[in-house]
């Protein structure tokens, strides 16, 4: 009843720029938190960052200054742009909404879109 649908993946030198986005629809009620976060090989799932329904943000200390989320509630969607890219910054990001359904409250994710940074 609920799909998250990502975008903007792809291959980049270091130093460029990416744009992604997170789309949510479905009977959604509201959506509360909703945050980014990446998987590179061989290791865990890790935070990027997190923007509330208020508008707080939170960023893992390794893109603080470099990434920057925000969200257009009105359209249930979420972005995350990625400037100064480094080789580091490869993995499969995904993200995550934590939302209100008609019948529940949990959290849903996205397929993961892949970011390649060359050196």
């Amino acid at each position: 009843q609920v799909q998250l649908v990502e975008s903007g993946g792809g291959l980049v030198q270091a130093g460029g720029s990416l744009r992604l986005s997170c789309a949510a629809s479905g009977r959604i009620s509201s959506i509360n938190v909703m945050g980014w976060y990446r998987q590179a090989p061989g290791n865990k799932r890790d935070l990027v960052a997190t923007i509330t329904r208020g508008g707080s943000t939170n960023y893992a200390d390794s893109v603080k200054g470099r990434f920057t989320i925000s969200r257009d509630s009105a359209k249930n969607t979420m972005y995350l742009q990625m400037n100064s890219l480094k080789p580091e910054d490869t993995a499969v990001y995904y993200c995550k909404v934590d939302l209100n359904t008609p019948l529940v409250t949990q959290a849903y994710w996205g397929q993961g879109t892949q970011v390649t940074v060359s050196s």
